[in-house]
């Protein structure tokens, strides 16, 4: 195998899903400035929107997103151009 060819800072991270407070641990080497203590030990946090426990094709619970709020968010902000 080729040498350094694979990071070499691999450790365990927490990730939470933000959505249901799930935290699930496992091996990864993305940076974070959080932590959380899991049973004594320390582990840097990951905070995620969505993941297998929350979303809706994995759990077959539909979930209200408020679209509407989002499009007059967006039509107040850029207004409707064709009229200039």
């Amino acid at each position: 195998m080729k040498k350094d060819l694979h990071p070499s800072n691999y450790r365990e991270v927490a990730f939470k899903d933000m959505s249901n407070e799930e935290v699930f641990i496992t091996r990864s080497t993305v940076n974070s400035k959080e932590t959380i203590e899991i049973d004594g030990k320390t582990y840097p946090l990951v905070k995620l929107e969505i993941t297998s426990s929350s979303h809706p094709f994995f759990t077959g619970k539909q979930k209200l997103v408020d679209t509407a709020g989002r499009v007059d968010k967006f039509l107040q902000r850029y207004g409707d151009r064709k009229k200039k």
